[in-house]
Formats: C-alpha cells, sequence, structure tokens
C-alpha cells in the first residue's frame, strides 16, 4: 500500500483549513490596507501637488501680460521650477494653441490626454502615468484671466514630477503587511489545534463506541454534552444503540425460545415415533411376505417410508438443536480412515455404487459417529443427486496438517444461485421438487461437525461435470 506523504486525517484537514482561512483573511487584510494606504498617499500627493503650483502661479500670474510671450513663459516655468523645492517638478506654459515652453531640456512629460482635456477646463486636471518605467504626475492648471476668476485667459501652466517616493511608501506597506502575515498564520497554529481537539474529540468517542458496538457490546453509550451538531449525533447514536441493544434481546429471546420449542418438540415426539417405526416395521414384514392385499400392502408401505423419513427428520433437529445449544461434544477415537469409509459403505449398502480411493493404514483422531454422519450425508446427497452417469467417488489423503476427503459425484453440479446456501438449513439443491427424501438439514449437520472438528466443509462444481464437496479436517500423523 502507497503510504501518502501529506496525512488527510480530519484533524489535519481542519488544522490546514483553519490556517488557510487565517492566511487568506491576513492576506486580503494586506490587499485591502494596501489598497487604501496607495490610494491615501497618491491623493494626498495629488492634492498637495495641485495646491502648491496653484499658490505659486497665483503669485506669478499677475506680473504677466494679457498676451505673454515665449519669453514671458519661459520666464514663468524657470520661476515655477526654482519654487518646486523637494518635490523637484518640472514645468512647462503654453498659451492658447501655442507650443509648450519649458525652461528645462527636454520638456517635461505632458500626456496628450491631459493637453486635450486642460483645453477646455476651467479647473486643475491630474493624470498618473508611466515613464520609463517610473510613476509620474502630470499637472495641468488653467489661469483666469486678471479680474474675471471664473473665466480662462487661455494660459496653461504644467508641471509633472515622479511619484516614486509614494511608490516605495506604499511597497514599504506591501512589506509591512506580508511580514505580519507569517506571525499571524503561525500563531493561528495553536487555536487550530485546540479548535481540532475539540471538535474531534466527540468524533474519537463515536467511533471507539461504533468499535465496541461492532464487537458485540450492545450496551456502548457515549456522554453527550452541549446542544451543537456534535451533541445531536451523539443522542442520535446512543438512541440507536439503544434500540438495537433491545431488538438484539427480542431476537435473542425469540430465537431462544425457537430452538427450545424445536428440541422439546423432537424430543417428545421421539418416544411415539420410534413405537410407530417399530409398528411399521412389523406391518411392512408383512406386506413383504404377501399375506396382505396389494392395496393394503402399498399403504402400509407408504406408511413405513413416512415413519422412517420423519423419524430422521426428528433426530437431524435434535442434532441441529444440540449444535445450537453448544451441547454438543466430541468423543474422538485413534480410528483406521479407511476401515470408517468401508462400515459407512457397508451400513447404507453403498458399497457397489461408490468407488473409493483411501491410502492403506491411514489413521486419525476423529470423533467416528460424527465423521460417520459427515460422510453419509454427502454420499446420500451424491448419490441421490449425481445421475447415473458415473459413480460416486469418495478420495481422502493426507497433507502436512490436514486430512482432505473430497466426494464427487457425475451430476448436473449445483446450480450458481443454489450453491452460497448449500450449507444453510432446509435448503434443498432441486427446489423444483416439493418432496425428496432429505429433509433439508443434512449438509447443515455435516458443516457443523466439521467446525466441531476444527475444520471445514465446502462446496462447488467441477469444471467438467458434477458436484465436489470437500471435507478438510486437522490432522497430525499417528
Amino acid at each position: 500500500m502507497k503510504r501518502r506523504l501529506i496525512p488527510r486525517g480530519l484533524r489535519t484537514r481542519l488544522v490546514v483549513g483553519f490556517l488557510l482561512v487565517s492566511a487568506l483573511s491576513a492576506l486580503t487584510t494586506a490587499a485591502l490596507t494596501y489598497h487604501q494606504a496607495r490610494t491615501a498617499i497618491l491623493a494626498r500627493a495629488q492634492d498637495s501637488a495641485v495646491h502648491d503650483l496653484r499658490d505659486q502661479v497665483d503669485s506669478l500670474a499677475p506680473d504677466l501680460p494679457a498676451r505673454p510671450t515665449d519669453a514671458d513663459l519661459r520666464d514663468l516655468t524657470l520661476q515655477l521650477d526654482r519654487a518646486g523645492g523637494a518635490r523637484n517638478w518640472r514645468t512647462a506654459a503654453a498659451y492658447r494653441s501655442g507650443p509648450l515652453v519649458a525652461t528645462t531640456t527636454p520638456a517635461p512629460a505632458v500626456p496628450a490626454e491631459l493637453r486635450s482635456s486642460a483645453a477646455s477646463a476651467r479647473n486643475a486636471v491630474v493624470q498618473r502615468f508611466h515613464r520609463d518605467g517610473d510613476p509620474q504626475l502630470a499637472v495641468a492648471l488653467p489661469v483666469a484671466s486678471a479680474g474675471r476668476s471664473s473665466a480662462p485667459s487661455g494660459l496653461v501652466v504644467y508641471a509633472s514630477f515622479s511619484l516614486a517616493p509614494e511608490q516605495r511608501d506604499a511597497s514599504s506597506l506591501v512589506a509591512a503587511a506580508r511580514a505580519g502575515a507569517l506571525p499571524v498564520v503561525l500563531a493561528s497554529v495553536v487555536p487550530a489545534l485546540l479548535a481540532a481537539r475539540r471538535v474531534l474529540r466527540p468524533v474519537r468517542q463515536l467511533r471507539s463506541a461504533t468499535e465496541s458496538m461492532a464487537a458485540g457490546a450492545l450496551d456502548t453509550r457515549i456522554d453527550v454534552t452541549g446542544d451543537d451538531e456534535l451533541a445531536d449525533l451523539g443522542r442520535t447514536f446512543n438512541t440507536m444503540a439503544a434500540t438495537l441493544q433491545a431488538d438484539a434481546t427480542t431476537l435473542r429471546r425469540m430465537e431462544a425460545g425457537a430452538r427450545r420449542f424445536a428440541a422439546d418438540v423432537s424430543h417428545e415426539m421421539r418416544t411415539p415415533l420410534a413405537a410407530m417405526t417399530a409398528v411399521t416395521g412389523v406391518l411392512d414384514e408383512d406386506a413383504a411376505s404377501g399375506r396382505l392385499d396389494p392395496e393394503t400392502s402399498e399403504a402400509l408401505t407408504l406408511v413405513a417410508d413416512e415413519t422412517r423419513k420423519l423419524a430422521r427428520m426428528v433426530e437431524d433437529l435434535m442434532e441441529i438443536s444440540r449444535f445450537d445449544a453448544g451441547a454438543a461434544v466430541l468423543d474422538l477415537d485413534e480410528i483406521d480412515v479407511g476401515e470408517l469409509v468401508r462400515k459407512t459403505l457397508a451400513l447404507r449398502h453403498w458399497q457397489d455404487r461408490v468407488e473409493v480411493a483411501v491410502p492403506d493404514g491411514l489413521r486419525a483422531r476423529l470423533d467416528p459417529r460424527r465423521i460417520d454422519v459427515v460422510l453419509a450425508n454427502l454420499l446420500g446427497n451424491a448419490l441421490r443427486h449425481g445421475g447415473t452417469s458415473a459413480p460416486v467417488r469418495l478420495r481422502a489423503r493426507a497433507g502436512a496438517d490436514a486430512l482432505v476427503l473430497t466426494v464427487a459425484d457425475g451430476g448436473a453440479g449445483i446450480p450458481d444461485d443454489v450453491l452460497p446456501h448449500v450449507f444453510d438449513r432446509f435448503t434443498k439443491g432441486d427446489a423444483a421438487r416439493t418432496r425428496s427424501e432429505g429433509s433439508g438439514l443434512g449438509l447443515a449437520i455435516a458443516a457443523e461437525n466439521a467446525r466441531l472438528h476444527g475444520g471445514t466443509l465446502t462446496a462447488a462444481n467441477a469444471p467438467d461435470r458434477g458436484a465436489v464437496f470437500t471435507l478438510t479436517l486437522p490432522w497430525d500423523p499417528v
């Protein structure tokens, strides 16, 4: 299994999510702070520049003639450049549609859009732009006519200067915000861990309680505090656990009652059935002797057969009841496996119908009565349903630590829908037949006897034809 480099547990996801929210909040705050601070810095620089330029123009413009010449404009820009001070602006002036007149060379950068806007403006117009990667601010200030402040004189004064200092101030805010975001994120680790621990504590309790219930402790409950969603989940779990415990108790009581009922009925029927079997055996002999008329003989034979079937079913029910009650025990003995197989076949007169391959001298410590029951059920089932195209085969072999016996027939095999349930109680291979010689308990009893020995009993279909039952038992060479 490939190991994950990054843990993906709920605790990790909660902590990571908390840190991401903290980092996002810090970065969002830094971005908003930077935007607001940059806007405020640039607005303050712009207003200050417009105010200073207006003050200088207002003090110098009255000395200009009504129609200033280029020389007049050059003197004006020279005085304005000297008054720039720390702002270090460079100025230019234009009268009506005339060219820009400046003292410095080259002339200050004035965007064409700014000149176009200033031609019809009455108040100052500003524009931010970049020149060779340097952020700059250009100001266009229309000069009003003397005596009529609202009427433009046609003279426009331009000033441009670098916004690099303001840009550095804004950048320093970004650096400060970035530097402050990391401590915020690191500091949020502690509350993230505490929050994750508080959230996951009831989840861990719920997981432990669920594991306990899965192990069979249906009386498991969890302590619920609070009124949040996790508390509601805990209360729901307790309600579910109580319901399951009550249902399980009821089912166990009903199951125990059913087992007792089956055992009691089987036990009560055993004595009268024994008497009935003895009587029908005598009557069956009379019918076989020919002393009775054919109809009476046929009726007595039918009654005798059905009585024997009922007696076998009662014996099977009693055997199943002993398994359910845990009263079935092993009576182990060292036996010869080949001899046990021959006795099983001889007792039921199956010697000529089963091919046997058991190694000579194969001995094992088993319960002979229970292994006889297993083999009788498997062989009887194979003889009934295996068909007549091929004989039933019984094979035995010993491995390193297991004794394996297989019973195979040449019939049509077990239907695919029946195969997973072949060892269930009251399961019959041919569901189309309403009656059969079996009780539907034979294979279930065989499987229980195999488990009682610590072994297994499995069923499968052979690749070519027929069903194969495999009995595997623990084995130590003796």
